[in-house]
């Protein structure tokens, strides 16, 4: 049977897979990045903008994969409607538009960046609204609490 604690474990597998696979790609990237360009034809020198956003990118991944560990955490210890909570997912909305103006950014050279832009800012919003609804949830939570 299907319940909460198993969903709180594979969310964690999975990020814990995210980080590997971040961390394979980030060892991998410069033959990633060759093995893609030569038969494209790009112009010389276009594989140290891949690289960099390859590279740039992984800051806030790294760091949205850090704060989404941090919140299962709390999820897990029975601490959901708290203000570290929405502290969490505003920090990882900001990493989502982070990583959407790298890939902007890189649109410039590479077209299809654009459109992982346009996906990681969709999910930053996402994130922001689901931060609204926690936090108004932490704000009644502490109404109920100071209630006499």
């Amino acid at each position: 049977m299907w319940n909460d604690q198993k969903s709180v474990t594979l969310s964690r597998l999975c990020i814990a897979a995210f980080a590997l696979a971040l961390a394979a790609l980030l060892v991998a990237a410069p033959g990633l990045v060759k093995w893609f360009m030569l038969p494209r034809g790009f112009a010389p020198g276009t594989d140290r903008y891949f690289l960099m956003t390859i590279y740039l990118g992984a800051v806030p991944a790294s760091g949205l994969l850090h704060m989404l560990h941090r919140l299962l955490q709390n999820i897990s210890a029975e601490a959901v409607f708290i203000p570290e909570n929405v502290e969490l997912l505003r920090r990882i909305s900001w990493c989502c538009f982070l990583g959407a103006a790298i890939c902007l950014a890189s649109g410039l050279y590479f077209v299809p960046w654009y459109l992982i832009a346009v996906a990681a800012a969709f999910m930053g919003l996402i994130v922001r609204v689901v931060k609204n609804l926690i936090a108004r949830a932490v704000s009644l939570q502490d109404e109920v609490d100071h209630t006499v």
